[in-house]
């Protein structure tokens, strides 16, 4: 029996958002899937609170649009290195990035989508607009 496609989502502050949750749940009605998210410790290791508590609120949203369980993993603060190194340790099969609008996007600024396509995985870019923006200032 196949195994279902493995979909890494790659957010932080937009783990929680609208639009990355109706991505997540478009993806879904795709098909079965084993989605996980990442998110990479911003404040490097010296503190992960942050990204576990991202991870706290997040995936019960996750778990509600995928329809099923989501993986929740704490990456590297590089982004790139992070999705780069869990990638290795279990593949995917593709990739929903998450970013902030693009204006203060650090991960488009770094073209992380381009640089996540060329690990081999199909990527879909998730970006708030400007009316989303009320929601990850709260969370």
């Amino acid at each position: 029996m196949a195994q279902p496609p493995r979909i890494l989502i790659v957010a932080h502050r937009t783990a929680a958002t609208p639009p990355l949750l109706a991505a997540v749940r478009d993806r879904a009605t795709e098909g079965s899937c084993a989605f996980t998210l990442l998110v990479p410790d911003s404040a490097g290791d010296a503190d992960v609170e942050d990204a576990r508590d991202t991870l706290e609120l997040a995936i019960p949203l996750l778990e509600d649009a995928a329809g099923g369980r989501v993986e929740g993993v704490i990456g590297e603060a590089d982004a790139f290195a992070a999705v780069r190194a869990a990638h290795e340790r279990r593949p995917f099969d593709e990739a929903i990035v998450s970013t902030l609008p693009t204006n203060v996007s650090r991960w488009l600024r770094v073209d992380l989508p381009a640089r996540v396509r060329r690990l081999g995985l199909p990527v879909t870019v998730v970006t708030p607009q400007r009316a989303d923006r009320d929601f990850f200032k709260l969370t």
